[in-house]
């Protein structure tokens, strides 16, 4: 895509560019068409962040050379939308059918549909397959006891396409994965900045109960970042330095939707508010936090020389910076033939559709070069979101 000089100065006043990418299982092939669409712009971030999917997306965009990314991305995705075992050859056969019909809403839903089924059946290809026997029936405390697939194939699948040593060799590129401790059940983040990060750090990222086992790192064990908070923008936010940020916040699951009709319906909408981690919430937490901070640094200003203890200086200090954030919010919009099971349903269908996506919403993103000027720094913050912009003209026309 062509883009304009006036949008890489914009974007290069940031001295931290982040790329926070939500779990979601197969709709994150979405986040791979939102990387692809920047890289494509010229918009190189040197911060990715992510949970479950988004962890492996970000290790791979990390552990690699800017060219390669994008190859690799596509590789591991093509890996593990095909089913393991027996399943892959009557996929192909599926798939080599439905290319050759018109695609509709029913033909979309019944693809997607054998998608999930197989990945239950037989697990993906480079991903996860059955444990051969039930949790039940197996050793106590052993991970076949715990879960219901076997994630070896993940590892080897990372090992494969993830340069490690380069995550932790490059300080120009940082990456951050999420997890949770599963005997204190606290939030935890591995960042390469003080932490040699491996392809464990990245499976305990995507280690999601009961369907995974919880992954072991220097004798504590962690699940999917998602059981407890499904983005790591806090952590971006939160950061020291403290810099002008540009974030690009990715999320698979939409917080908004409409009321449910059915039983089906209630399960996706269920999953859809569960996962979304209620991330609008944060950015105007984040807002209201900015706009607080300038007023603070005002009312500082207005006092007399010496009106300010410098033990109340100390604390406050944390809080006088004069950092601006700029949160762009790309979301995934579910289809309307999508249903509960669309963060398993792994088909090279339901892939593609997701990637085409992210890559459509970003390129409508990125035609805003206004939305990526810095922020007042007296308000500190500023969102935006294409799809609130498109759904308040569609309110305007009526």
């Amino acid at each position: 895509m062509d883009t304009s000089p006036q949008l890489l100065e914009k974007v290069a006043q940031y001295p931290a560019i982040a790329l926070v990418l939500q779990g979601g299982g197969a709709l994150g092939a979405y986040q791979c068409g939102v990387y692809q669409a920047l890289n494509e712009a010229g918009i190189r971030p040197n911060w990715y962040a992510g949970i479950s999917i988004g962890a492996i997306n970000a290790a791979i965009i990390a552990g690699n050379r800017p060219q390669d990314r994008i190859e690799r991305l596509r590789d591991f995705w093509e890996t593990i939308c095909e089913p393991a075992g027996l399943a892959s050859w009557p996929a192909m056969g599926v798939r080599a059918g439905l290319s050759m019909l018109p695609m509709n809403p029913a033909l979309e839903t019944w693809a997607a549909t054998m998608s999930a089924l197989a990945a239950l059946w037989q697990g993906q290809r480079g991903f996860f397959t059955p444990w051969p026997a039930s949790p039940f029936m197996r050793c106590d405390g052993t991970p076949q006891a715990t879960s219901f697939y076997d994630t070896t194939p993940l590892l080897a699948t990372l090992e494969r396409l993830v340069d490690f040593d380069r995550i932790n060799d490059d300080r120009t590129v940082r990456l951050t994965v999420g997890v949770t401790d599963v005997e204190s059940g606290n939030f935890r983040y591995f960042d390469s900045r003080d932490t040699r990060i491996g392809p464990k750090h990245i499976l305990a990222s995507g280690s999601l109960p009961p369907a995974f086992a919880p992954v072991e790192i220097e004798g504590r064990h962690y699940w999917d970042g998602g059981v407890v908070s499904n983005t790591p923008l806090e952590h971006i936010l939160d950061e020291w330095p403290r810099e002008d940020t540009l974030a690009f916040q990715v999320d698979l699951w939409s917080a908004r939707g409409q009321r449910p009709q059915t039983m089906m319906d209630v399960l996706e909408r269920g999953k859809d508010i569960q996962y979304s981690s209620r991330t609008r919430h944060g950015t105007d937490t984040v807002a209201c936090i900015q706009q607080l901070r300038a007023a603070l640094n005002d009312l500082i200003a207005r006092l007399p020389e010496g009106g300010l203890p410098e033990s109340a200086r100390e604390a406050l200090a944390p809080w006088l910076d004069d950092r601006v954030i700029n949160i762009v919010h790309l979301i995934y919009q579910a289809k309307p033939h999508e249903q509960q099971f669309k963060d398993y349903a792994f088909g090279r269908i339901s892939m593609e559709s997701h990637w085409q996506s992210g890559l459509a919403d970003t390129r409508q993103t990125l035609s805003h070069p206004g939305w990526f000027d810095l922020p007042d720094r007296d308000h500190g913050c500023a969102v935006h979101d294409v799809h609130r912009v498109t759904q308040k003209k569609h309110l305007t026309r009526f």
